[in-house]
């Protein structure tokens, strides 16, 4: 199959698997499924590849890539690892975990990647899909979610066709993303600190238990996907915290506030976070022309799905 012409939906099948990593090798765009939302993949070590992604997302290059790979021994040809990226690594790898960590000066990556930093962020997914693909394309994979830059992420395969459509050449469809927001980020610093740049199913509480208190002191630089003001934008002004809807709003429910969709009837954050995306989707879809959004707890996943709502309404 030759990169560009027309996209193919495919299901994840060995057949899938091995035509995904065969155009993958060829320095083509696949969207593959992963355990949080569907990426947008091609191998990190080829300039042209990378920027085949910029150009699809409409993607700003000063925003880096995160660097899939297979498992730690991988990770460690890119990043430099020290003992606390070991004990992360070896508690919540493979899974929703992505690490900042410093570059290694013979990483063989496109300089894209990382967007000229001395850092760069790694992450091994645990979906079984992605897995089958980076194992037989045998590279590292650079995967933002498959979507147009700042709008909001896809959990299904419908998504990405919908917002990419032949700026992709493949989609693996595996259904619906179990867990429904992207990856939590931590970045290591050399000085011994770490701070979560972005939240996700990994709560800031269980890497406290593996790594102590965090910084106190912020970084104003972007050091990793998803920290733009403005981001997972549906296209429509967002309101937040509403228990009821007002004239022309979309109500996204939660709880006891039903909306005309419902993240989770029984207030279940896991199942929220998992419907965040399709409900965004489904809102921005809607003849209405602002969307409001029921209170969520900032608590444990919820604080990841604040996170996402606050930058879907700036």
């Amino acid at each position: 199959m030759t990169q560009a012409s027309r996209l193919l939906i495919l299901a994840a099948d060995d057949d899938g698997v091995r035509r995904a990593a065969a155009h993958l090798r060829d320095g083509g765009l696949v969207a593959l499924p992963t355990e949080t939302v569907y990426g947008l993949a091609a191998r990190a070590d080829r300039d042209e590849s990378v920027a085949a992604i910029y150009r699809a997302k409409g993607r700003p290059s000063f925003n880096p890539l995160i660097v899939h790979v297979a498992d730690v021994d991988q990770a460690e040809r890119y990043a430099v690892f020290d003992g606390r990226a070991r004990a992360l690594a070896e508690a919540l790898w493979p899974g929703p975990l992505t690490m900042v960590l410093p570059l290694r000066d013979d990483a063989a990556l496109a300089p894209a990647v990382t967007a000229g930093l001395a850092s760069v962020a790694v992450r091994c997914p645990a979906h079984s899909v992605m897995r089958r693909v980076l194992a037989e394309a045998g590279l590292p994979l650079a995967a933002p979610s498959a979507n147009r830059s700042g709008g909001v992420s896809p959990t299904s395969a419908a998504h990405v066709a919908q917002s990419l459509g032949t700026g992709v050449d493949l989609i693996l469809d595996a259904g619906p993303c179990a867990q429904g927001v992207e990856s939590t980020i931590v970045a290591l610093r050399e000085s011994g600190g770490w701070q979560v740049l972005r939240p996700g199913p990994i709560a800031q509480e269980a890497l406290m238990a593996l790594l102590g208190p965090p910084s106190t002191a912020d970084s104003n630089k972007i050091e990793a996907p998803g920290q733009l003001a403005s981001h997972y934008a549906p296209g429509k002004p967002v309101r937040l915290n509403a228990r009821e809807a007002e004239a022309q709003e979309f109500l996204i429910g939660f709880g006891p506030v039903a909306g005309h969709i419902q993240l989770s009837a029984t207030g279940d954050l896991a199942e929220a976070a998992a419907r965040l995306y399709a409900a965004l989707h489904v809102a921005a879809a809607s003849p209405h022309a602002r969307i409001a959004v029921a209170p969520i707890p900032d608590e444990g996943i919820g604080k990841a799905i604040n996170d996402r709502l606050r930058r879907a309404a700036a």
